[in-house]
């Protein structure tokens, strides 16, 4: 009787083992969902933030992406705060000394009009009748000679000879050198100012170059974040699979890329 209670209490004590054990066990599981949640936890913070996820790890090469982002975000700033003067450079060129005869009104157009006036030395008379009737700009060399040259050749059967000014052709053209012409309040001459236009068209060049840089700079941002994101990533995940730190290193240069993964044994 004794040896059957012994042996009764000891399989009792071992099915309590068992059951703490099992407790145990269960209590120290996570559940896939949370595993999943925390792989994206580094990616999404270093989509944010380049570098952020690396240094979440501990990775030295997290302060590399941060600082290529502080560098390229005071690099794009520069950019276009040069493009802007630039800008504000030749608007003030073609207001105060191209557009000063026609004594205009101080409004701001699109930038081809601007493009135009870096092309043309003139912009011609917009009306060239001083009567009532109208007479469009007629020298080829003005904008609007130009824009009447080409209505002509578009609708004219012969450009150099006007049809009935009733009729359909003299018509069409005439309606779109009005939609075409440069009208008063915008017209232009830079006649005996040929240095201040040299000096318009290179404000023009400085302000396009720096803009493009700009956008280039743009790119370049998107491009660190998305790169610091994918090794976050590709760090988590194997990290993850090995059971034990990962490091992916990436070097990127002129003509070459190179892609490297390291696990600690």
């Amino acid at each position: 009787m004794k040896g059957r209670a012994a042996r009764a209490a000891c399989a009792a004590l071992l099915t309590a083992v068992q059951l703490a054990a099992q407790r145990r066990d269960s209590s120290s599981v996570v559940p896939d969902s949370v595993q999943t949640a925390s792989l994206w936890v580094r990616p999404l913070a270093s989509l944010l933030v380049p570098g952020t996820g690396q240094l979440m790890a501990h990775q030295d090469r997290g302060a590399v992406y941060l600082a290529a982002e502080i560098y390229l975000v005071a690099r794009f700033v520069q950019l276009d705060h040069e493009a802007t003067r630039q800008a504000t450079r030749f608007q003030a060129l073609a207001f105060n000394v191209a557009r000063a005869p026609y004594l205009p009104e101080k409004k701001d157009t699109v930038f081809e009009y601007y493009e135009q006036m870096e092309r043309f030395p003139e912009s011609g008379f917009y009306d060239g009748d001083p009567g009532p009737a109208f007479a469009p700009e007629t020298d080829p060399r003005t904008y609007n000679g130009s824009v009447w040259l080409l209505a002509r050749r578009t609708f004219w059967p012969d450009p150099n000879v006007p049809p009935d000014p009733m009729s359909p052709p003299y018509i069409n053209a005439l309606t779109f050198y009005w939609n075409h012409a440069i009208g008063p309040g915008y017209q232009w001459s830079w006649r005996d100012h040929s240095l201040e236009h040299e000096e318009y068209r290179a404000a023009i060049r400085r302000s396009d170059n720096s803009y493009r840089s700009a956008q280039n700079q743009i790119g370049l941002l998107l491009a660190n974040h998305v790169l610091s994101a994918v090794d976050a990533l590709i760090s988590a995940r194997l990290a993850a699979a090995a059971g034990r730190p990962a490091e992916v290193h990436s070097m990127v240069g002129w003509g070459r890329a190179q892609v490297s993964i390291t696990l600690p044994f």
